[in-house]
């Protein structure tokens, strides 16, 4: 437990900070939005072009891991898509919940809490789980989202959805780092390092915003929505990954516990970023500070449960 508490007290000290320096009045909501664009515009590209490059795909490729983690994730994401419709909500805010319930913090904390319980192969887990988030998750997420804004036609809401998500610097980082990791191509030195600079500034500067967030946040009338989001993150999605992986002929207990200690991480750490840009920001980072507090009990169960069961490396 206080191995965990190691791990996951740097992420609550990170958040306190930025609500403490908002609620003192050191940083205004003017200076916090500027945070959250440099997060939203450099360091959270630059993190995903890191992580897709660090691994060569092409030697890390585990084609069960990434279809059982995948369809568990798209499931929880469907599932999350269509109770937020059936609530009454909009396509937009359906999109965010579901994105909050599927997408889980492997950098973060995902994949600390991995590489103790397994060890050095975690490092070559999360990158797959970025490439399904990456890939899949948020740009499902951000694509139903813009359609949602959109009036018109089918063909009037491709084309204005496609020139919006063409400028928006989540994708385009995808679009850099999968270049890279496919041609095997590296950048010069100097714009290399400018990229690990940013990527390291992406975890806390997203959670300082984060905290700062939550300042004001008026939980009263948001219970549902962050309930079911937390619920999905933290249950459903483990619970879904956990079934994908034992429809696998002869999976890998290797397999089978990344996979679950990587869905049990709580929603990642820029969700209330992606949430503020689509009328879900108090929501999302309500959900992200319960989930996060909530997944210290939930990993803890995991990984007691995974030890039980003789499935942690001795």
């Amino acid at each position: 437990m206080l191995e965990i508490l190691a791990i996951t007290l740097p992420i609550f000290l990170l958040i306190g900070a930025g609500y403490t320096a908002t609620r003192s009045g050191l940083i205004g909501r003017d200076n916090l939005q500027g945070i959250a664009t440099f997060v939203m515009m450099f360091a959270l590209p630059s993190l995903i072009i890191r992580a897709l490059t660090d691994y060569p795909l092409a030697e890390a490729l585990n084609v069960g891991y990434l279809l059982a983690y995948g369809l568990g994730s798209a499931l929880v994401f469907l599932l999350g898509l269509a109770l937020s419709r059936a609530r009454g909500h909009r396509l937009e805010a359906g999109a965010l919940h579901a994105l909050g319930m599927s997408a889980a913090n492997s950098g973060f904390i995902g994949y600390p809490v991995a590489l103790m319980a397994i060890g050095p192969p975690a490092a070559i887990f999360m990158a797959l789980n970025m490439v399904v988030e990456t890939l899949f998750i948020i740009p499902s997420a951000l694509i139903l989202a813009e359609a949602s804004r959109q009036q018109g036609g089918l063909g009037q809401v491709l084309r204005h959805t496609a020139a919006r998500l063409a400028r928006n610097p989540v994708l385009l980082g995808l679009l850099v780092g999968l270049t890279l990791a496919l041609s095997g191509l590296r950048l010069p030195g100097p714009l290399q390092q400018v990229i690990e600079m940013l990527a390291d500034a992406a975890g806390p500067a997203a959670l300082f915003t984060i905290g700062g967030m939550l300042h004001g946040l008026k939980v009263r009338g948001m219970a549902a929505d962050m309930g079911q989001v937390v619920v999905g993150k933290l249950l459903l999605h483990p619970l879904a990954v956990l079934a994908c992986f034992l429809l696998l002929p002869d999976p890998d207990p290797l397999m089978i516990a990344a996979g679950l200690l990587f869905a049990c991480a709580p929603m990642i750490s820029v969700y209330p970023l992606f949430g503020r840009q689509y009328g879900q920001g108090e929501t999302s980072a309500a959900a992200l500070m319960v989930g996060t507090l909530a997944s210290f009990l939930t990993i803890s169960l995991v990984l007691w449960g995974l030890s039980r069961f003789g499935l942690l490396p001795a």
